[in-house]
């Protein structure tokens, strides 16, 4: 049986400043309008029922526009107690420690207290996603912004409910945005801006369901290190009706890829989306290796539905073979239970353009790292086209400093260095930065919003066809 170790529990409220609320759940705060003007100003951190460490990465770093108190409102058990672990680390960490104050508030009506408190500004969702889209919607409905992990969605009975807390958002003048951690990834920006120059990548071309002009491939582990430590997932994340499968869950990063690549900044519609094909498949979960990464040594009964000679499958892997204006693109999910040694998640994506494809790399020969290379298609000699993909890199290390190329055997490849690399645990910081700009400015961009509910639009979509 599953064994919740809370020794530890006693040294985190004594270290950390973690303090829990007496009943259901704490004090109220204040209201908004009894606060000192400079206060109403401060970012102030919700954490609403962290069932997924992505929660906790959003507080990898401190900012200084953000409280440093943040109130979690949860039910108490293993999902709370992990996230509160993560915390801690972050705050004892040796290197650039934080300084985090958890005030925790637990109790059968955490999130009815949570509304009717509310000690914060700002919401931040990561965890069941069964559970996300009336969070999301009851949320915007008090007036609070909301930084929610994707998907802010699973099935599309709950789509309406998420188009309706965009209206609500809009009418109160919150911000509803999801982390898309992917577009900090250096060779996804660089692929994006490559993408831009005509002079080395031509025109993107319109491709066909065979050869898309658009392809990303996820490959992802349900075992792993986080922040150097084995990966704890709960047992609800194999479920697909609370966590989803993967065609709407790591596809909405993909998705999100196609669309900000494609056609940057660019107000999309729902009617520029036409789902071609869509499939589903299971990857198997053995009972031992369910128990190596949960804790539990059985199968939570609302598991029973997925089990198969006495091993899970979880409908976690994914396709979709899509247009979008015209532009044909692919995207696919791939979830094995663990990688070989010394191997990662890792990424594929190639665009293809008329003058030159950009292909992002990430297998055992780039050492598990991504790493972008450029395919040269015109018809002009190697020494010419290296000559006009200088004057890009160069221009393009205006702005990310220290750019190179090199040849090798398929084109060259784009030399980045360490000091424009960041590991996928700060993207969730490079998020929250970004959304900590658009709360300055008051408003999402228009875009944003609109690509926002075409990529939902087109999960949605996708799910009805996988079946």
């Amino acid at each position: 049986m599953l064994r919740l170790d809370r020794t530890w529990m006693a040294a985190l409220i004594a270290a950390a400043g973690i303090v829990f609320g007496s009943g259901l759940s704490g004090a109220p705060a204040a209201p908004p309008e009894a606060q000192p003007a400079a206060d109403r100003a401060r970012v102030r951190l919700i954490t609403l029922d962290p069932g997924h460490y992505h929660a906790a990465l959003v507080q990898k770093n401190m900012y200084e526009q953000v409280d440093p108190v943040v109130h979690i409102y949860a039910p108490a058990g293993a999902d709370l107690d992990e996230h509160l672990r993560r915390i801690e680390l972050f705050n004892t960490r040796p290197d650039r420690p934080t300084r985090w104050e958890s005030r925790v508030h637990t109790g059968p009506d955490f999130f009815a207290d949570m509304l009717r408190e509310k000690p914060g500004n700002v919401v931040v969702l990561a965890g069941n996603n069964m559970r996300k889209t009336g969070y999301i919607l009851g949320c915007i409905k008090a007036g609070l912004n909301v930084l929610a992990d994707k998907p802010m969605v699973i099935n599309p009975a709950k789509y309406p409910m998420l188009l309706e807390a965009f209206k609500i958002a809009e009418e109160k003048g919150v911000l509803l945005y999801d982390i898309m951690t992917e577009r900090h990834e250096i060779t996804s920006i660089l692929q994006r801006e490559l993408s831009m120059i005509p002079e080395v990548f031509g025109q993107l071309r319109p491709g066909t369901p065979e050869e898309p002009a658009v392809t990303k491939e996820s490959v992802h582990h349900f075992s792993k290190l986080v922040a150097g430590k084995p990966l704890k997932r709960p047992a609800w994340f194999f479920d697909v009706e609370q966590e989803g499968e993967g065609i709407v869950d790591v596809a909405t990063h993909l998705v999100d890829l196609v669309q900000w690549e494609c056609f940057p900044e660019q107000v999309l519609e729902p009617s520029d989306v036409r789902i071609l094909s869509a499939r589903r498949w299971a990857t198997p979960v053995t009972p031992a290796q369910f128990e190596k990464v949960t804790g539990y040594d059985h199968y939570p009964d609302y598991l029973s539905k997925d089990v198969r000679d006495g091993v899970l499958q979880v409908f976690g892997n994914g396709e979709i073979i899509y247009t979008l204006r015209g532009v044909v693109a692919k995207v696919s999910v791939i979830w094995n239970f663990e990688a070989p040694p010394g191997a990662a998640d890792t990424h594929y994506s190639i665009m293809r353009g008329t003058k030159a494809d950009l292909v992002i790399e990430q297998g055992q020969r780039q050492n598990y790292k991504p790493v972008l290379y450029v395919h040269k298609r015109s018809q002009e000699s190697d020494e010419a086209f290296e000559k006009t993909l200088l004057v890009a890199i160069e221009k393009l290390s205006a702005k990310h400093n220290g750019l190179r190329i090199k040849k090798c055997e398929t084109g060259w490849e784009v030399v980045i260095p360490d000091a424009l690399k960041a590991d996928h645990e700060q993207h969730f910081c490079d998020v929250t930065d970004t959304y900590l700009a658009y709360l300055a400015q008051g408003a999402l961009p228009r875009w944003e919003i609109a690509a926002m509910i075409v990529k939902y639009h087109t999960l949605m979509e996708a799910y009805k066809a996988s079946r």
